[in-house]
């Protein structure tokens, strides 16, 4: 897992107390999501009650950083002038819990290569105090 600083300007996040340790992991490389300390579900989107068992005994957890791409588009559109089509937007399964997906970008391969089931790491790119993890093909 590695970090890069961001070539291209994106649209950062908005963030706050409650997810900070996200949007700030990327510092060491290590993806997190929140967990529940009492039953082990995984809470994505952070919020502050597992919905699983309604225990507010939540904290963030590291994960393997792997995943597996499970829908994609390549989008052609340059909706930003800083964001260098094309791009991959892709939604991938981290393998730590069944439906514990995040909605993400592809990097590190041309988007003609994206497939569905691709198992990929995550990396990340700094954009100012913020670490945006994107995924990356994963070594054979």
């Amino acid at each position: 897992m590695s970090s890069s600083t961001a070539s291209t300007i994106r649209p950062l996040p908005e963030v706050t107390p409650e997810n900070q340790f996200y949007w700030t992991a990327g510092r060491d490389g290590v993806l997190r999501i929140l967990r529940c300390r009492n039953c082990q579900y995984w809470v994505n989107p952070p919020g502050p009650i597992c919905p699983q068992c309604r225990s507010s005994e939540v904290e963030p957890a590291e994960t393997s950083g792997q995943a597996t791409v499970v829908g994609y588009t390549v989008n052609h559109q340059q909706w930003y002038p800083e964001l260098e089509v094309p791009y991959v937007v892709a939604v991938v399964e981290l393998p730590e819990q069944v439906g514990l997906r995040l909605v993400t970008n592809i990097v590190g391969c041309s988007p003609d290569e994206v497939r569905a089931d691709m198992p990929v790491t995550v990396t990340f790119v700094q954009v100012e105090d913020v670490w945006i993890p994107v995924f990356e093909p994963a070594e054979a």
